[in-house]
């Protein structure tokens, strides 16, 4: 019991400190394009719902988002950060919904296939959809006003910017994550003591 807990805060640890070299070295999580950043670091969030349940992937995707509202704050990249992702709402549920419905999804998808390349790469779709659907939704939503500011639009119009920027970044993150991760995934389990379908009890908790 001792062993399977230290072994999990082990892989816990060295994932959120991947979270952290991602978000503070440029083109490692995000590559800024302008007034926007094209997001690669949600394919370690999705890697660790699948490997470590869901539970874990939310307390991963908290990591994640907690990390870039603290960025908004004090290494802000773009108008984006200092006008709209210093909203923790927008900033951190998001992510949280990324490691918590890759887990979801990768366990259910697993437990019907038995197939972990198929469960991966529809997890990793999945998951990156969770990201930009929600980011782009909540920014509608919680700060309107403020993207519309940024893209120098109106609030009426800022709905087919957003859906722009859907299929700008959120097509190309998508494949991005459907190629990394399954073949993340597959390295992963083959290397470490973690198998499909056999998270252990202390995982759970």
């Amino acid at each position: 019991m001792r062993q399977s807990k230290a072994y999990l805060l082990t892989i816990r640890s060295l994932f959120i400190a991947i979270l952290i070299l991602q978000s503070f070295v440029p083109f490692l999580g995000y590559i800024p394009l302008g007034i926007i950043n094209l997001t690669i670091i949600q394919i370690t969030v999705i890697l660790g719902g699948i490997l470590l349940g869901p539970k874990n992937g939310l307390f991963l995707g908290f990591s994640w988002g907690l990390i870039k509202w603290f960025l908004a704050y004090t290494a802000p990249s773009s108008l984006m950060d200092t006008m709209v992702f210093r909203n923790p709402i927008i900033t951190i549920i998001p992510r949280m919904l990324v490691g918590w419905i890759a887990g979801l999804v990768f366990q259910w998808l697993y437990q019907k296939t038995k197939n972990t390349k198929l469960s991966s790469f529809t997890t990793g779709i999945i998951g990156s959809l969770t990201n930009t659907v929600f980011v782009l939704s909540f920014i509608r939503i919680f700060a309107s006003h403020q993207a519309a500011a940024v893209y120098h639009t109106s609030t009426q119009f800022l709905t087919n910017v957003l859906l722009g920027i859907a299929g700008t970044n959120g097509i190309p993150e998508c494949i991005a994550s459907a190629i990394l991760v399954p073949i993340l995934a597959h390295i992963l389990f083959r290397f470490t003591k973690l198998k499909p379908g056999q998270t252990p009890t202390i995982y759970k908790y």
